[in-house]
């Protein structure tokens, strides 16, 4: 009986943590819709494609990716800034290569809505994005 509360509880607390980190993604005006997750032919390396959204004017804090990125811009204008590297802003069908842990962040700049398609080739099994950092240029 112990051990079941034990399993229990661990259960538990994962969960806790997988809801943490799913909150900690999102937040208000920034939309982020799965689209596609795939193992690669690399080991221990997958790709994800995720559509984002943000509201008039909102930003993406800033964070990093456990691999590289690839920002498409689809609708709206939006600025980017990475850490070693002037601001850029890209109107649609423009794109952005982010490195591998590369501290970034995105804001809508534009007069409505904007969009993105992230495409990810990151390590397996690790959060997809790492929230909590400093600015880039701070």
């Amino acid at each position: 009986m112990k051990i079941t509360g034990i399993i229990v509880a661990a259960v538990l607390i994962a969960g806790s943590g997988l809801t943490l980190h799913v909150a900690q993604s999102q937040q208000q005006g920034v939309k982020r819709t799965d689209l596609l997750r795939h193992d690669l032919d690399v080991s221990g390396r997958e790709v994800i494609q995720v559509r984002v959204d943000f509201a008039h004017g909102v930003a993406f804090r800033p964070h990093s990716h456990p691999g590289e990125e690839i920002a498409y811009v689809i609708e709206g204008l939006l600025e980017y800034r990475v850490e070693g590297k002037p601001p850029v802003t890209l109107k649609p069908g423009e794109a952005l290569f982010i490195p591998a842990g590369a501290i970034h962040a995105a804001r809508n700049v534009g007069s409505g809505n904007a969009a993105e398609l992230a495409t990810y080739i990151v390590e397996k099994g690790k959060p997809l994005v790492v929230l909590g950092l400093v600015a880039p240029g701070n």
